[in-house]
């Protein structure tokens, strides 16, 4: 049995443990297929936080506290950084991690594809499956915002509207620069074509799971290949289980919750994504046209529970 899952976000790595520990019961083989989307050169530096949330969780080097960065991290770079008012002062590397951008940055100069860098990169922390980036190429999430006088709009980058502002500046849109021209990176086609099950993690629709899916070729792997797809919903009781979706989806005029997200993948006979939702029983009742919906625990509280999950979406498969 071959898995895919198409995922980002804290909430994305957490669902991915569960992904593991189910796929090591069956004897199934897992790929994921991360965003990238959040990526950025940060003082010279590649950081790919989402590929990283990914790898330092199943690694067991995640901070389970902060949900991010790594356990016992310290923060001398970044002191002596802002001692010297370097910019970005909003946005903060530990020293562990820097280790981890400084050699991709590394491998990257050297002419190294990203995808063959997460290999290399994956082989300390071992995390059981395989990790693609879900492109090679340049991919940036950026935000359109108004101007500080309200006059105008400017484009900022995905984590500066993120964590410096916390998404609560006036938004208008989400561009993914570099879309157009990325190819999808090696292994990502060819995984969800021999798939037996597609997963889409309870992650960000906007900000993490739309990046992928605006990778040329990618969207229309997912919903023209042979696996069923199934989607686990981010949202519970219209609130969501992480993050900021809220703020995301409200920029995009989509309705914060399980039913709302459902509808904006759509089910796969009516040109969407979907063959089944998963919802929690809060919302059971919900209706996605031309899906199959299913309502059961959602909250990720263990990995126990997050493989009732997933074994719930494989039934429903």
């Amino acid at each position: 049995m071959r898995i895919v899952v198409l995922t980002g976000g804290i909430g994305g790595a957490r669902f991915l443990l569960g992904v593991r520990a189910y796929a090591r019961e069956v004897g199934a083989e897992v790929t994921a297929v991360v965003n990238v989307g959040d990526d950025l050169l940060l003082h010279g530096l590649k950081v790919c936080p989402d590929l990283d949330s990914v790898m330092y969780t199943l690694g067991g080097g995640a901070d389970p506290e902060r949900g991010w960065g790594r356990v016992g991290e310290t923060w001398t770079v970044k002191s002596e950084l802002a001692a010297y008012g370097a910019e970005p002062s909003w946005f903060g590397l530990g020293d562990k991690d820097i280790a981890t951008h400084l050699v991709r940055t590394t491998m990257l100069n050297g002419g190294y594809p990203l995808s063959a860098v997460t290999q290399a990169l994956a082989t300390r922390w071992e995390p059981g499956l395989t990790l693609l980036p879900a492109t090679d190429d340049r991919l940036e999430t950026h935000v359109v915002v108004s101007d500080g006088d309200g006059q105008g709009q400017r484009a900022i980058h995905f984590q500066e509207w993120w964590v410096r502002h916390r998404a609560d500046i006036p938004t208008h849109r989400f561009v993914f620069v570099g879309a157009e021209s990325a190819k999808p990176a090696p292994g990502v086609l060819e995984a969800i074509a021999a798939a037996d099950l597609v997963l889409i993690a309870p992650s960000n629709p906007v900000v993490s799971v739309a990046p992928i899916l605006a990778v040329p070729g990618l969207r229309e792997a997912v919903a023209g290949g042979p696996a069923p797809v199934v989607g686990i919903s981010p949202i519970i009781g219209g609130t969501p289980v992480r993050g900021m979706a809220d703020r995301c989806l409200a920029v995009l005029d989509v309705e914060c919750s399980a039913a709302g997200v459902g509808r904006l993948y759509g089910g796969r006979r009516a040109g969407g994504l979907l063959d089944g939702w998963l919802v929690a029983p809060e919302d059971e009742g919900t209706r996605v046209p031309d899906v199959t919906v299913r309502a059961v625990p959602l909250r990720m509280t263990d990995e126990a529970a997050t493989v009732a999950m997933v074994r719930a979406a494989r039934e429903l498969a």
